[in-house]
């Protein structure tokens, strides 16, 4: 079975926990690692035959359009990430139309290829912001990745559902980021801070009960730096926010590529391309899991 594989595209000194000590206007003052650690996730990929979707932020886009063209002319699919890392918990539904329209339209002119996927940051999108998914669909999207299906203390809804649905009318699919559950409950089993955290055989245990018990492709995602374990360190943050972000980076890139030698990997809209089709050829409104709660902007 082919599973989906997601890199977010976004450099060591943009992720949302270090919000409270990093302001984003003063962003251009760090070193630009991400560059040299997506090329070095290209090759690997390359090696082991893997094609993958980048969820990209337009932020890094714009400063770094030859690496986007280079992920792109690697065969690999290119999503949005939103224009800064902002959660869109944080944001109005108009700053968040004018975020994913803008990113869409950047994306697209600098990579060459159509703009279909869409993550929100933080999986920040969830029971109180469903309106999310329509501006999604009013913009072109025709799959987002926003919603994790697990309790987190900065994100998740446990409640939705685990693998692919339409969350609302207008037929935007939702592909959550895998989980496998164990006493009732969801637990995360598709990539991030847990990948790290994890011995790497829970996470191929994870992987091989959704393919096998569930019959359903698993979806993983990583960041550029997480492979990256000589970036700068970061002062002021706490001491859990320190643990999760620098645990076992010195590891990960070893079992980035175990986990391609044990699963095949693919893009994000190849592994979906069924359900993506049967969106377009019938109304999803008898599919729909959630509704929207739409908010006037």
């Amino acid at each position: 079975m082919r599973n989906a594989l997601s890199i977010d595209v976004e450099d060591y000194f943009q992720v949302s926990a270090f919000d409270p000590v990093l302001a984003r206007e003063n962003w251009g003052r760090f070193e630009l690692r991400v560059e040299r650690n997506v090329d070095r996730l290209l090759e690997l990929f390359d090696r082991h035959q893997a094609r993958a979707t980048f969820f990209t932020l337009g932020w890094v886009a714009e400063r770094l359009p030859d690496m986007l063209r280079r992920i792109a002319a690697a065969g690999h699919e290119i999503a949005s990430h939103g224009m800064s890392h902002q959660r869109v918990t944080s944001m109005s539904p108009k700053e968040f139309r004018d975020d994913i329209r803008l990113s869409k339209a950047l994306l697209e002119d600098l990579g060459g290829q159509a703009v279909q996927g869409y993550r929100a940051p933080s999986y920040s999108i969830g029971r109180e912001n469903l309106w999310a998914l329509d501006e999604l669909a009013e913009a072109g999207y025709r799959y987002s990745s926003s919603i994790y299906p697990i309790y987190h203390d900065h994100y998740g809804m446990p409640e939705a559902p685990r693998f692919p649905f339409f969350s609302s009318n207008h037929g935007v699919l939702e592909i959550p980021v895998t989980t496998f559950v164990w006493g009732g409950r969801n637990y995360p089993g598709g990539g991030g801070g847990y990948f790290r955290l994890y011995p790497y055989a829970l996470t191929r245990w994870a992987i091989r009960r959704v393919n096998r018990q569930d019959s359903q492709p698993a979806v993983f995602y990583l960041h550029p730096w997480e492979i990256d374990p000589q970036q700068p360190r970061i002062q002021g943050i706490s001491r859990k926010t320190r643990f999760r972000h620098y645990l076992n980076l010195h590891r990960t890139e070893a079992r980035l590529a175990c986990l391609l030698r044990d699963f095949s990997w693919d893009r994000m809209d190849r592994v979906f391309a069924d359900e993506l089709h049967s969106a377009r050829q019938s109304p999803p409104a008898k599919k729909a899991f959630l509704q929207s709660g739409r908010e006037t902007a």
